[in-house]
């Protein structure tokens, strides 16, 4: 069974935080291809625990049309952290 199919599968690593361009942009890390799921739901999202230097939440990843997964990070849980900065992510995907 491949990373992220089955529920509960975990994994970590450590990855740089970038910010989507324009005004509002989100802040996102991108999950590294190995770990990447199969998109799940619709707009190809796939829903996680995710945790960002301990701070844990409900979300999705989802899948680019380019291929690459992105997790969004919001400014509750990255805190003082930005654009460079690298955090340590761990994933529990939900299904």
């Amino acid at each position: 069974m491949a990373p992220g199919e089955s529920r509960g599968y975990r994994v970590a690593f450590s990855a740089k935080l970038w910010r989507y361009p324009g005004k509002g942009g989100w802040h996102f890390v991108d999950v590294p291809r190995k770990y990447a799921p199969s998109a799940t739901l619709g707009w190809g999202r796939s829903p996680v625990t995710a945790q960002v230097d301990g701070n844990a939440w409900k979300t999705s990843v989802w899948r680019e049309k380019s291929g690459r997964t992105l997790l969004p990070v919001p400014r509750a849980v990255r805190g003082a952290k930005t654009v460079g900065d690298r955090v340590r992510v761990e994933l529990e995907f939900a299904v």
